[in-house]
């Protein structure tokens, strides 16, 4: 059989046997992920970032291969996670760019798409690696366009670029030291061959195996290899402690005061951390980068429109929990400019408030309010020059203002009332601001947010003019009963309309430990046929308490 024009629908068709053949593989693409700081799990983030790409495709239905694979990209875009999704979905932009107003394509034309594909790529990241994915598209492409001028079989073409990709990976570990020493090939490189094999099985008409083969990868990784590679460092030299991933919205408004140019805006980025990528289309800009102050780089992508998509980990928790407690002589301490104390309870929202720069997360809030004891502890913890204390609860604004009077250095409350103000505020901290300055923008930060939190009743009662009824659920807004109703999900939707206005862009919702993921679904599903032009954010934040608590922005 050959094929000499490439069509949408077979191209569609090829898309989704790479997005399936890569889900199928996504664990052991994990496997590969060992490089000195974990910046989350390659396959997952490629299976995610590819499924992304394909659900795009299965909405296209048309035979012009420049409108499917324009989808394609626009999909991976949006949906792209951590620095091996991001590059994918760039060698795709590329790529769908070398098919422009072509309804069909030839062995050149496709050639010259992965070559484009791997232009776009490598422009993206600020200081390109050999001996990842990127290198394994360049060689992969480079194959392409040699062979293209000679065959006009796209089967061929394929069968030679997977030819090439294979050996250009087994090639990684000779360009990165890291892989060498680990012993495995790039953990990218390989989730880029698994999508190419399933491309080809299309045009074959085969059936893939259900897990790789070409490389006995069981044989090659094990736990103790990803310690050993987590020990090339200590958690205290790392330098930028937050992976940090989020997409700005393009705003016409904003545009026009401060206009968007993409390299202006990844040099800029640059200063502020590492592992920097920076990609744009005529809606969107996206950006991953390490960063110790997240907020100071949303900060700045805030001036072209409004923030979605936003993802932090904290790459220092992440790095001891894989290298293990190990005994060594402790390091005598250098006393920071900043440190940022905050209150939470539930694990997720501890864990994302440490992803937005908390220095001590101390738990407790409604029910379990911390002392002055306890908040000036946390100060002294910081071992920081200038401390902000956020309370996130009305009840624990007087002990932290009390612990900021004992303090024996420079102290700011930050009168926060919710979780989601507490959020907001970090967000607007600036780290080469002075502490008055940054409690002013932490302030006004604060009051741009509407918090609404679900709980249940405890006893029969009659407030603002609404009965409640002792295990009925509640909806607050802001502090005042907005709604009640005997079912959870009513009760929710009661206190939404309340809630979310004409003018609203984001919708965070704090998922508490009592709900389940499918009511989850459930609730965001409504709230995109009701509220069409609202952006939706969901972390598990674990709170004991209120099933629910939302921020609207």
């Amino acid at each position: 059989m050959t094929i000499k024009n490439l069509d949408g629908s077979t191209f569609a068709q090829m898309v989704l046997a790479g997005a399936h053949h890569l889900s199928n593989n996504a664990q052991k693409i994990d496997a590969l992920n060992v490089f000195p700081v974990p910046d989350g799990d390659t396959g997952t983030n490629m299976n995610l970032s590819m499924s992304s790409g394909a659900a795009e495709v299965k909405k296209q239905n048309s035979e012009n291969i420049s409108e499917v694979a324009n989808s394609f990209a626009k999909g991976l875009l949006m949906g792209a996670r951590g620095n091996s999704g991001v590059i994918l979905s760039q060698i795709f932009r590329g790529f769908s760019k070398g098919m422009e107003k072509k309804e069909t394509v030839t062995t050149k034309d496709l050639a010259k798409a992965f070559d484009t594909g791997v232009s776009t790529a490598y422009k993206a990241v600020m200081k390109p690696v050999e001996g990842t994915i990127l290198t394994v598209a360049k060689d992969a492409a480079k194959e392409a366009v040699k062979v293209a001028e000679k065959e006009e079989d796209i089967i061929q073409l394929m069968e030679s670029v997977i030819t090439e990709a294979k050996a250009s990976l087994k090639r990684t570990p000779d360009l990165l030291p890291v892989l060498k020493e680990v012993g495995v090939v790039d953990s990218g490189g390989q989730g880029l061959v698994t999508v190419y094999e399933g491309f080809l099985s299309v045009l074959k008409g085969e059936e893939l195996p259900e897990h790789i083969t070409e490389i006995e990868m069981d044989d090659m990784v094990n736990a103790e290899h990803h310690k050993i590679t987590q020990d090339f460092m200590d958690t205290s030299d790392i330098e930028f402690g937050y992976c940090t991933e989020f997409m700005v919205k393009f705003e016409d408004e904003k545009l026009e005061k401060q206009p968007f140019n993409e390299d202006d805006f990844r040099n800029e980025l640059s200063k502020h951390g590492d592992s920097l990528l920076v990609v744009s289309d005529d809606e969107i800009v996206k950006v991953h980068i390490h960063a110790e102050y997240p907020g100071t780089c949303m900060t700045l992508g805030q001036r072209y429109g409004s923030l979605i998509n936003m993802k932090i980990e904290n790459m220092r928790e992440q790095h001891t929990a894989i290298v293990g407690n190990k005994t060594s002589e402790p390091k005598e301490k250098k006393l920071t400019e900043y440190g940022i104390v905050t209150v939470a309870m539930g694990e997720g929202i501890k864990t994302l408030l440490e992803s937005l720069g908390a220095t001590v997360v101390i738990e407790g809030g409604q029910t379990m309010n911390p002392s002055t004891q306890d908040i000036a502890n946390a100060i002294k913890e910081t071992n920081a020059k200038n401390v902000l204390v956020l309370p996130n609860n009305k009840n624990i604004l007087m002990a932290a203002d009390q612990a900021a009077e004992i303090a024996d250095v420079n102290v700011r409350v930050i009168p926060t009332k919710t979780i989601p103000q507490g959020i907001s505020a970090m967000l607007a901290f600036h780290p080469e601001s002075d502490i008055d300055g940054n409690k002013e923008a932490m302030n006004e930060a604060r009051n741009h947010v509407k918090t609404g939190q679900v709980t249940y009743a405890v006893r029969d009662t009659q407030i603002d003019g609404i009965t409640i009824e002792n295990g009925n659920f509640m909806g607050i807004l802001d502090g005042k009963i907005k709604a009640t109703h005997k079912d959870k999900t009513e009760a929710v939707k009661l206190l939404l309309e309340e809630m979310i206005s004409e003018d609203d862009e984001i919708l965070t919702i704090l998922q508490g430990e009592d709900v389940a993921d499918q009511d989850v679904e459930e609730l965001t599903s409504f709230v995109e046929e009701k509220y069409e032009d609202i952006e939706i954010e969901v972390h598990k934040g674990n709170q004991p308490i209120y099933s629910y608590i939302f921020s609207v922005e």
